[in-house]
């Protein structure tokens, strides 16, 4: 007798942890950004900013997606930590009742100005992913039924933003393609970003976002790309570019501040680039031997052309920080995700970590 009850609790124990598990910390997540969360937005447009094809997604469980490494990207690895069973969906191929759980608007190439990535082909500016949204939102409402449901549901869901690094790679520092470095002052320009910034933030704000996770621009200089361009050495990040992105940054925590004054609101800021030049500093802690190089690329550091279709990839895939000349591969974008959930140092996010925010 005693044998089955210790049996009937047993199973009821792993019903409770099975319920658990399906359970996710919040009943949504909605993500804006470009290629370093894009999911395969970019599939379904014109556009030579596109990673569906090998050697992209080889560590991938579905193979090539759309996401711009070999495996994970930061933000699933937090859905994951967040308790979500399958990934956020790319919003290009979501409808009806799967846009309750959330989707993911980002697009490779995309930035906070307009034009910027122009040169790429088609992508879905800061601007047109808030459109997008709002239509999610219309959505929604006539899902749930009436404004006030749709408005309580959204008010506890997860909102992640990360834009600005096209920018300065894309843009500002693309003199062939753009005038804006030669118009703006780096503070200069780094005050129009967060003027957009605010005014999209904003509308998200109006439109139910209430719990927002603003993801600073990295280290942009330490790419493979940039390096491959401007480094000496090929190893020496370069301070102008960084520099830059540290402006911008500053600019985004002086955002967060604002939004919390208004009702409701609980906007964060993940330090993405304190976070990145942790594990740059400390590579070896973190597994990395080679931290100034594409897995898979063209040219100097792997880093002036991205993976070329069917191009095979350095074999230490996991002792890379980057996977191709822009993006970091999964072992680092696991690091970030992690950290970002849950603060590993004070430094690393202002002013609480995502685990926190979705406990509010």
């Amino acid at each position: 007798m005693e044998a089955k009850r210790w049996v009937a609790a047993a199973v009821s124990l792993a019903l409770v942890a099975s319920v658990a598990r399906c359970d996710p910390q919040v009943p949504c997540y909605f993500i804006f950004g470009d290629s370093l969360v894009d999911n395969g937005n970019n599939n379904y447009i014109v556009s030579l900013a596109r990673a569906n094809y090998p050697p992209y997604g080889i560590d991938f469980a579905g193979g090539p997606s759309g996401r711009f490494t070999n495996g994970l990207t930061t933000v699933d690895v937090i859905a994951q930590l967040l308790g979500f069973d399958d990934f956020i969906p790319p919003f290009a191929a979501t409808s009806g009742d799967q846009l309750l759980g959330g989707a993911n608007f980002a697009s490779a190439a995309a930035g906070i100005r307009t034009e910027t990535g122009q040169q790429l082909g088609g992508r879905i500016p800061f601007a047109g992913q808030v459109q997008n949204y709002q239509t999610a939102v219309q959505t929604l409402v006539s899902i749930l039924g009436d404004q006030d449901t749709a408005s309580d549901h959204l008010s506890r869901c997860i909102f992640s933003v990360g834009m600005g690094s096209n920018d300065y790679l894309n843009n500002y520092f693309m003199p062939a393609f753009y005038s804006t470095g030669s118009r703006y002052s780096p503070e200069q320009f780094a005050d129009a970003l967060v003027a957009d910034y605010r005014r999209y933030l904003q509308v998200l704000y109006n439109y139910g976002a209430r719990k927002v996770v603003m993801i600073g621009v990295g280290q942009v200089g330490c790419s493979p790309n940039e390096l491959a361009r401007y480094s000496p050495d090929g190893a020496t990040c370069v301070g102008r570019i960084d520099g830059a992105i540290q402006m911008f940054n500053r600019r985004l925590v002086g955002l967060v501040d604002e939004f919390n004054a208004l009702p409701g609101a609980h906007f964060t800021f993940i330090n993405a680039y304190n976070i990145f030049a942790d594990i740059l500093a400390n590579a070896a802690s973190y597994g990395f031997t080679v931290t100034n190089a594409g897995c898979c690329g063209v040219g100097r550091n792997n880093g002036q052309v991205t993976c070329l279709p069917y191009q095979a990839p350095c074999a230490n895939r996991d002792q890379h920080i980057f996977w191709d000349a822009f993006h970091p591969s999964e072992a680092a974008n696991i690091i970030v995700g992690r950290r970002s959930y849950r603060a590993q140092s004070r430094n690393d996010v202002y002013p609480m970590d995502i685990s926190t925010l979705a406990s509010i």
